[in-house]
Parts: C-alpha cells; sequence; structure tokens
C-alpha cells in the first residue's frame, strides 16, 4: 500500500489506537518460553532491542517498540566534496512514548508521536562499512595514502525519531555522527565532527527548506506495510521499504586531531572544505527499509519477539 495515501489517516492518534487494540488481543496470547536464539520472521535483527532496559520497562510509556533500519545507498557532499555510500548501513534501537510525551503538529491539523530512543544492548546504534575517500587532487592508486578511509560514527543517540512523519516536509529523526578519517599522514584520532560538536543529519521523506546556495530537494516516503503478529501477540509490525531520505541544511564542523599535536588539522579542511555553513552540504540516503514493532506492553513485545527466536 502507498504509503503517503495512507499516512494521513494513521498519524498519532491511530497509532495510538494500534496500541490500544494490541493490549487487547495481548490477553490471549501465552508468554513464550525464553530462548538464546536470535528473533526471526518480522523480528529479524531485533535480537539487541534494549527491551529489559529501564527507558522501555517505564510504566508510563504508552507505545513502545523496537527498530530495525537498512541503507541500501545514497551518499553525501560536504562543500565541494562528493562520496558514495558503496555499501548497506544498518541503524537499531529501541523507542518509547509516554502518553503525555511531545508531538508535532503539521498543516493539515493532524500530529504525529515524537518518540525517544534507547541504545541497543550491544551498544551498535549505527553499523558502516569503511568509505574510501580520495583527497581531492590525487589519483587514488594507494588507498589510505593517497585517499583517507572514513568511518561513519555515532556522536549521540537517534532523537525526535517521527515515523509518521513520512508524508510530511518534516525530519523523520535526528541523528548525531561524526567522520573518522583513517590515513598514514594524519594518524588515528583523526576526525571531522565529534561528540560535543556533531554533524547532525535530520533527513526527511518531503522537501527540504535549505538556506542558499542550496535549492530545496525532495524525497521519497516508499511504501508501508502493517502487519499483526504471527503468534497471536498484541504487537504490530510496521514495514517501510523503498524509501529516499533528504538534507541539505546541515553543517558540518572543521577537523580535529590530524597529525601530529593536530598540525595536519588545516590540511584537512583545506583539502575537503570544512567547516562547511548549512546550504554547501547535501546528504542522500536511498533504499532505505525500515521494520518497527509496536506494542502498549513491553512484556508482550518481548514475549512477541521471544517467541519467534530458533
Amino acid at each position: 500500500m502507498a504509503f503517503t495515501g495512507l499516512f494521513h489517516r494513521f498519524k498519532h492518534r491511530a497509532l495510538a489506537a494500534v496500541a490500544a487494540a494490541a493490549a487487547l488481543i495481548a490477553v490471549t496470547a501465552s508468554p513464550a518460553a525464553a530462548t538464546t536464539g536470535q528473533p526471526s520472521g518480522p523480528y529479524t535483527g531485533m535480537g539487541t532491542c534494549p527491551t529489559s532496559g529501564t527507558a522501555l520497562q517505564n510504566p508510563a510509556n504508552a507505545i513502545v517498540g523496537c527498530v530495525v533500519a537498512t541503507i541500501g545507498g545514497g551518499g553525501f557532499t560536504v562543500g565541494g566534496t562528493k562520496v558514495a555510500f558503496s555499501k548497506p548501513m544498518t541503524v537499531k534501537f529501541g523507542m518509547y512514548w509516554a502518553a503525555d510525551g511531545p508531538t508535532v503538529t503539521f498543516p493539515d491539523g493532524t500530529s504525529a508521536a515524537l518518540f525517544a530512543t534507547a541504545t541497543p544492548t550491544d551498544g551498535t546504534e549505527l553499523s558502516a562499512s569503511p568509505l574510501d575517500v580520495p583527497i581531492p587532487g590525487l589519483s587514488n592508486f594507494w588507498p589510505g595514502v593517497t585517499s583517507a578511509i572514513v568511518l561513519i560514527e555515532p556522536a549521540g543517540p537517534v532523537t525526535a525519531f517521527a515515523p509518521l512523519s513520512a508524508g510530511e516536509n518534516y525530519p523523520l529523526f535526528k541523528l548525531p555522527i561524526k567522520l573518522h578519517l583513517l590515513n598514514a599522514f594524519l594518524g588515528l584520532n583523526c576526525y571531522v565532527g565529534s561528540n560535543s560538536s556533531p554533524i547532525v543529519l535530520s533527513p526527511t521523506a518531503g522537501t527540504t527548506s535549505p538556506p542558499p546556495p542550496n535549492q530545496p530537494i525532495t524525497g521519497d516516503p516508499g511504501t508501508i506495510a502493517i502487519n499483526a503478529d504471527p503468534n497471536g501477540y498484541g504487537a504490530s509490525v510496521i514495514d517501510f521499504s523503498g524509501a529516499t531520505l533528504v538534507d541539505n541544511t546541515l553543517s558540518v564542523p572543521g577537523a580535529h586531531g590530524c597529525g601530529i599535536l593536530d598540525s595536519a588539522d588545516w590540511i584537512v579542511n583545506s583539502l575537503f572544505g570544512v567547516p562547511s555553513a548549512p546550504g554547501h552540504n547535501t546528504i542522500t540516503l536511498t533504499g532505505v527499509s525500515s521494520t518497527i514493532a509496536v506494542d502498549s506492553s513491553i512484556s508482550d513485545l518481548t514475549n512477541a519477539i521471544n517467541a519467534t527466536r530458533k
């Protein structure tokens, strides 16, 4: 089913209704026996969802959930440097929302919940393969010498997660990252961005409103499917697929920690055009597929996931 058509009927109030229905269904399902295998079926990849953590166990939560997202491709432009994502990236986390939690209201009068998130039990919220980024002006014949190996690392947790905002010109989430540059001459501690001064991604499936010289660009919300738990538990599983997310409003800080006593910071800044103000940078995430398991009861969600472990 096309997500755009469904979205305007499935926002804040509808999600609450799904969770309420889940609570009624859950009483008919028996607790799942604990196993050590990995979740399968609709809960594949959710084995590290922090269902037993304090955040998701809070009785004030009205909705809890687990998220697994895969980013198939895309790339980013920082100043004049363009880099393509050559391999998929994965993002995983738990999510929760209290009955009086924050929402965002859109021009049509509908609203969407802004979920808080919880880090997976293994601490790996973002998994991304290294990127081989050519150094501007050099022929890249020796990776790590005539190029920089770039690791995309989290600089903080996902915040303001708004999965039901995909039909609007509003960010689906905020994700702080830092770029770890590895090169024979830059040392092991060369970064663009940090935990205290990160690159903050705010991608949308709608249309951006960047400062000049960037112009508005538009993403694609893809499609959505909503399925009930296959074993009779109250959880609902929402699958988003084929989305394109864009952000050209972000800023990028300068380099730090490069070379001996930061002596090469200015070289990295000069070569890659950082720091770079908003309006000069773009990130595009393509082939985005997300699975979100939601429930009004953390015990029921835990049992639903455990029932699929093999």
